[in-house]
């Protein structure tokens, strides 16, 4: 779980997936490449919400955090919202992978808990924010 929730750092199992459907599908690669750089401005808006929410991320007595913590905010998760955002932007691209999409973004927010990273109310505030990110840079393209 340490591993799979590592790649979701900053977005980046998203971003290399979109970069790799500009790779594969040179026709529509505008549209990948702008699916890619919606993870970072996804990112971006989200660390916004962190900064107004304050919310410092849980303390378990007796039981260390595993993983890596970038900041001392959790509220909402950036790790479901870039995976969400993702999720949905490359649904919009290739379709026939939206179910296995959003499973890789569910268990990437569900890895933020299980690791003790988030709380449960962080990551669907994750989720939320990042399909809603994700369905307007759909629709702006």
């Amino acid at each position: 779980m340490v591993a799979y929730t590592w790649t979701g750092e900053w977005g980046g199992l998203w971003i290399g997936a979109a970069l790799a459907g500009a790779l594969v599908d040179p026709p529509r690669r505008r549209k990948w490449l702008r699916a890619a750089a919606g993870v970072p401005l996804t990112l971006a808006a989200n660390r916004g919400l962190k900064e107004l929410a304050r919310r410092e991320r849980p303390l378990l007595e007796g039981l260390d955090p595993t993983g890596k913590l970038p900041t001392s905010l959790s509220f909402p998760s950036a790790h479901a919202a870039t995976s969400f955002a993702g999720a949905t932007q490359i649904a919009a691209l290739a379709p026939a992978l939206r179910p296995h999409l959003y499973a890789a973004a569910a268990l990437m927010a569900f890895s933020r808990p299980y690791l003790g990273l988030h709380y449960p109310s962080d990551v669907l505030a994750g989720a939320v924010v990042g399909t809603l990110a994700g369905a307007v840079l759909v629709r702006m393209r």
